[in-house]
């Protein structure tokens, strides 16, 4: 029997409808991602895609949001000082978390208040 091999593909957020330019603004702007176009099929929907390196996010419309609190996606991230001065100086918060397989990490919160870690690379 071969063997069976998983790759994340990707994350999923939900965000609410019609904040598709804050997403961008915090995705692209802040964190530094690339928006990948959303097939035309799934472009009506609303929502935005965003890639970095072999990590895809994306943010899906969800009529019933709920921020993940918890739940969250884990970024390892090289420049990861200079990351953390960029989203301090766009004012958005950074609470840092000790070491994390010996690696500093903390936690931030997208514009809709989803949960996302960054990890030292």
């Amino acid at each position: 029997m071969s063997e069976i091999v998983f790759h994340l593909d990707h994350v999923q957020l939900a965000m609410p409808a019609g904040e598709e330019a804050t997403a961008r603004e915090f995705y692209i702007d802040a964190l530094g991602l690339e928006e990948v176009p959303k097939p035309p099929e799934l472009a009506m929907r609303g929502g935005a895609w965003f890639r970095k390196g072999s990590a895809d996010i994306h943010l899906g419309v969800d009529p019933e949001f709920v921020a993940a609190t918890k739940a969250h996606p884990a970024f390892r991230c090289s420049g990861y000082d200079t990351l953390l001065e960029r989203l301090s100086a766009r004012g958005v918060a950074v609470t840092p978390d000790g070491l994390f397989g010996g690696k500093r990490h903390c936690y931030i919160a997208d514009p809709f208040g989803n949960r996302i870690e960054l990890i030292e690379l």
